[in-house]
């Protein structure tokens, strides 16, 4: 068997949302959500990951989550598979699959590099997400052993589909204690 690759991809955000909620206190947190990688399609990298690699991948990444909390992301790919602090902008709350493709719900956070991804998007770019992992392609681009380390923030994924939409919602409390929700 060959040595695992480091793999990253990129999607576009047309297919995710991003939502401004209301926290406790008034502030305010930047939430992206939607498809984080998508499953047997060829992409701008001309690699094809099948469904089933892209499920395994998500329910262990879940399993990661569920067990120590968000995964951190950064701003941008670095060359190796570990996650520097200096540079993350983003936790990874959940991942869940939706037909052949992985989605992801991320919290900007509001120091270091998570600021600047912020202003971006708060000031009308549009940002796409992009997967970083390992595993090995074959000559004709299959992914296979492909597994996610995270997945990051960048400015041009090569999935066609992993570019978020922005839609702002925030939480208020009503009378009753129950939350209601207005879009933006």
């Amino acid at each position: 068997m060959s040595e695992r690759k480091q793999l990253t991809e990129w999607v576009m955000p047309n297919q995710a949302n991003i939502a401004v909620l209301e926290a406790e206190g008034g502030g305010k947190s930047l939430y992206l959500k939607g498809v984080a990688i998508q499953g047997d399609v060829r992409n701008r990298n001309n690699r094809i990951y099948p469904k089933n690699e892209i499920e395994r991948a998500v329910a262990e990444m879940k399993a990661r989550i569920t067990e120590f909390g968000p995964i951190a992301g950064e701003c941008d790919h670095p060359d190796n598979l570990t996650t520097a602090l200096d540079r993350v902008s983003h936790l990874i709350e959940d991942v869940w699959m939706e037909g052949t493709d992985g989605f992801a719900k991320f919290k900007i956070v509001d120091v270091g590099l998570g600021s600047v991804v912020g202003g971006l998007i708060k000031a009308g770019m549009r940002v796409g997400v992009s997967s970083r992992g390992s595993g090995n392609v074959d000559s004709q681009g299959n992914v296979s052993d492909f597994e996610i380390h995270t997945i990051d923030v960048v400015a041009n994924p090569s999935a066609p589909n992993a570019y978020p939409t922005p839609i702002l919602e925030s939480i208020m409390k009503t009378s009753l204690g129950r939350e209601a929700y207005s879009l933006a």
